[in-house]
Formats: C-alpha cells, structure tokens, sequence
C-alpha cells in the first residue's frame, strides 16, 4: 500500500515555490516603483501619465504585500 505523504511534501513544495516567485515578484514592483517615483519627483513639467504610471506601480505593489501577509509570508 502506497503512503499518501508524498503528497503533502508536493504540496509543500510547490507553496514554497510560489511563495519565492511572490517574493521575487515584490521585489520586482518595489524597484519600479522607487522608479516611478524618482521619475516623477525629476520630471520638468507635470505630466499625468507619468502620475498614472507611478499610481498603478504603487497599487501592484501593495496587492501583492496583502498577498504575502495573507500567505504569512515574512516580509523585511
């Protein structure tokens, strides 16, 4: 008879993997938005798309930390 813990070491395996590619992914956001916002901060004239970009950059980011609290992730 076959034990049914493999199963749950797959499982594991696989949350731990998504968990990295979620904290790879904050970290990723996080850059483009400091980007953003250093663009914004440096730009001559006031431009609403480059608002809009920073706003958007800004929301992903935080979507994605309610993530990682929900996954109880441990976020620096």
């Amino acid at each position: 008879m076959k034990r049914s813990g493999g199963l749950f070491r797959r499982k594991h395996k696989i949350k731990r993997e998504y968990d990295e590619k979620l904290r790879a992914l904050m970290l990723d956001t996080r850059e483009e938005w400091e980007r953003a916002k250093s663009i914004e901060k440096y730009a001559d004239d006031f431009d609403q798309e480059v608002l809009i970009h920073r706003k958007i950059a800004e929301c992903n980011h935080f979507y994605l930390y309610k993530e990682a609290k929900i996954r109880n992730l441990g976020i620096e």
